[in-house]
């Protein structure tokens, strides 16, 4: 059976009479702007921007946005956290993925609380492996009107063990945030603009902070979609800018794209803040955030394709996640003929 889904995207066919019976004929693969024009009809989508080898292949606004429009990337801003604890790693400024964060976050502990707390490491926290009560879905609202976002999430009994099954949650990418500024005795902003510095068309434009100053590590970040292919590009690239400076290391990128657990919810594999799927027959490595916030990355193609949409809705119940992978299947298709 052919859903809205599948046939969103399916490739076009001619009927052709044979024998007095009708004959689904396949054409040749869409163009690029095809599969964009083909778009059109995702009312959330506002922006695409697809580039190979560095090289700008296409950019579209839809349904009337702006091109340069800056936009909540949700969760997506996961992988920016991620990407600046292998920096701090790189610096020594964080030990590694195996350090406690108890030794951090010493003071934020609750008094006589789990003693797993003690176990919990940077890694698990960034595999969304930590064991913590989740603080994303239906407990991400109280979790946010607490008078302290840290010492909430510790507190909160645990719902796994330390480096057992993924539990995604937003409190664990706000942890490291909270890791990352009590280490780099700077806010995490600070860190991402001195660090990501070197990045052209990076640009963070906006970001909510918690009640103690704290930068939200993995949702209400502002970004265009400029900005974000800016930063898919450099993971594209082995951590490297365009005119060859390392800014993340390339180790580091290897670590957050080696599977480490699954998501219940989409059976997709996860790394340090990304997540790893097959899309078009090629392994792609993925950042998603609410509502359709997405940086895909081909890497056996040179391909780096962002996509912004509105952050309104839910993209995963509603099928539009699914409805934006094929997209990206179509583009895959269509960059590979061109």
């Amino acid at each position: 059976m052919i859903t809205r889904r599948t046939a969103l995207f399916a490739l076009p066919l001619v009927l052709s009479p044979i024998r007095g019976f009708a004959q689904a004929v396949p054409q040749p693969p869409s163009t690029l702007d095809g599969v964009l024009e083909k778009a059109t009809r995702l009312t959330p989508l506002k922006v695409v921007l697809v580039s190979r080898n560095g090289e700008t292949m296409a950019q579209r606004a839809f349904n009337g946005r702006a091109l340069n429009g800056a936009t909540n990337i949700k969760s997506a801003s996961k992988s920016i956290i991620s990407a600046l604890v292998g920096i701090a790693i790189e610096r020594k400024v964080l030990e590694g993925v195996d350090q406690k964060i108890a030794t951090i976050l010493q003071a934020d502990l609750p008094k006589g609380g789990d003693p797993r707390l003690q176990d919990v490491t940077i890694g698990n926290l960034l595999s969304m492996q930590a064991g913590l009560s989740r603080m994303s879905g239906p407990n991400y609202g109280r979790w946010v009107s607490s008078r302290n976002w840290v010492r909430f999430a510790l507190a909160e009994p645990f719902d796994g063990e330390p480096g057992g099954s993924m539990l995604y949650s937003t409190a664990s990418s706000h942890l490291l945030s909270a890791i990352l500024t009590r280490a780099g005795k700077k806010p995490t902003l600070a860190l991402a603009r001195d660090w990501l510095s070197p990045v052209k068309e990076f640009r963070i434009s906006d970001w909510e902070r918690d009640p103690q100053g704290i930068y939200l590590g993995g949702n209400q970040m502002a970004m265009t979609a400029r900005s974000l292919l800016a930063f898919g590009e450099l993971y594209r690239n082995g951590g490297r800018t365009a005119e060859g400076r390392q800014v993340v290391p390339a180790d580091w990128i290897a670590q957050s794209w080696t599977q480490r657990t699954n998501s219940r919810f989409s059976g997709d594999g996860y790394g340090y803040g990304w997540f790893l799927r097959r899309i078009g027959g090629e392994d792609v490595k993925f950042g998603w955030g609410y509502g359709g916030q997405m940086i895909y990355i081909v890497p056996s193609l040179g391909l780096t394709v962002a996509m912004t949409s509105s952050d309104t809705g839910p993209s995963a119940r509603s099928g539009y996640r699914d409805d934006l992978h094929a997209l990206l299947g179509d583009i895959i298709s269509a960059v590979r003929t061109a």
